[in-house]
């Protein structure tokens, strides 16, 4: 993995880890982590790459939530949207398909 993306993923797990983000490590561990930036980068040293969701996989009542991010004024906008994709565990950084994250089975994040 390149510093480039050593960076890019610790700030992606950074902002996640308050929401109990799914991880495997490399030898296929599953766990919770809700620690801070520290336990972040521990974990990219040692090879765990989060569980995310693709953005196709939004729910219609996911939609209508991501939707009503839109409906406040413009300073908040983009809060509440990286809020909104943190929160439901989306990969909107492309993590996916850098290898840089593992793509969630339906339904682990219920």
């Amino acid at each position: 993995m390149t510093q480039e993306e050593k960076q890019l993923l610790l700030k992606d797990l950074c902002a996640r880890l308050l929401y109990e983000v799914i991880l495997l490590s490399s030898n296929n561990k599953i766990t919770y982590q809700t620690d801070g930036n520290t336990a972040a980068e521990l974990l990219i040293e040692e090879g765990w790459k989060p569980y995310l969701r693709s953005m196709s996989s939004m729910t219609e009542e996911e939609k209508k939530e991501y939707e009503k991010c839109y409906q406040s004024d413009d300073t908040t906008t983009a809060t509440l949207l990286i809020d909104f994709y943190n929160k439901k565990h989306f990969d909107y950084r492309g993590l996916i398909k850098m290898n840089l994250a593992i793509e969630a089975p339906e339904g682990i994040y219920n």
